[in-house]
């Protein structure tokens, strides 16, 4: 028997919230990387005040692009706002893919938000995850993994493909997603992103 459980989070942002959310990232990564600085939200909206988890990507707009650092995690006690800041941080450090990002990126950088506002755990996760919808993340084994909902569709991604990378990404086997004693857990969020490096923000996901 398959069980599925849904544990509603977090808030639906307006366009102007997920907006100003991708311009704090983007703020937060400018702060740490020119000054070794943790920007302040300031005066937050009224959706940065709940508690729930984010994501953030930093991709670079050079060449071919490639992912610079991606951070944040599906569930916080903290506020968004402050969330979104230390995600920001988080992706722009050495900790995220490798190598700190330096000023001179800045300028060609994209940046993207994820909220999250919805969490599912599932023991069927083929049956239950939405392809645009749903974001992944794995725990098995003390490895852990996430992905962003966007992503398959962005590459034309099967679901079970999704769910392979993302156990890849976790550093396990592309089928642990089968195993029983991996947790997969799917969560639905919001995504904003900047169509070109500090530009105008879209949204991809509602």
């Amino acid at each position: 028997m398959y069980v599925c459980m849904s544990q509603r989070q977090g808030v639906d942002l307006s366009y102007e919230d997920g907006a100003r959310a991708v311009e704090l990232a983007r703020e937060s990564v400018e702060s740490y990387v020119r000054h070794g600085q943790r920007e302040h939200p300031g005066s937050m909206r009224d959706a940065f005040y709940e508690r729930t988890g984010a994501f953030v990507r930093l991709e670079s707009t050079r060449g071919r692009g490639s992912l610079r650092g991606c951070a944040g995690g599906y569930r916080s006690g903290d506020q968004l706002g402050h969330v979104i800041v230390d995600a920001a941080i988080q992706a722009a450090s050495d900790d995220s893919c490798g190598s700190e990002v330096t000023p001179s990126e800045l300028p060609n950088l994209t940046v993207s938000v994820c909220t999250v506002k919805n969490v599912i755990l599932t023991d069927d996760p083929l049956a239950d995850l939405e392809l645009g919808i749903h974001g992944v993340s794995v725990d098995g084994g003390g490895k852990s993994g996430w992905l962003y909902p966007t992503l398959p569709v962005e590459h034309n991604w099967t679901a079970e493909e999704y769910l392979e990378r993302t156990c890849r990404k976790a550093k396990l086997a592309p089928d642990a997603w089968e195993d029983d004693d991996v947790i997969v857990t799917l969560f639905e969020g919001q995504v904003f992103r900047e169509r070109e490096a500090d530009g105008s923000i879209e949204q991809l996901s509602r």
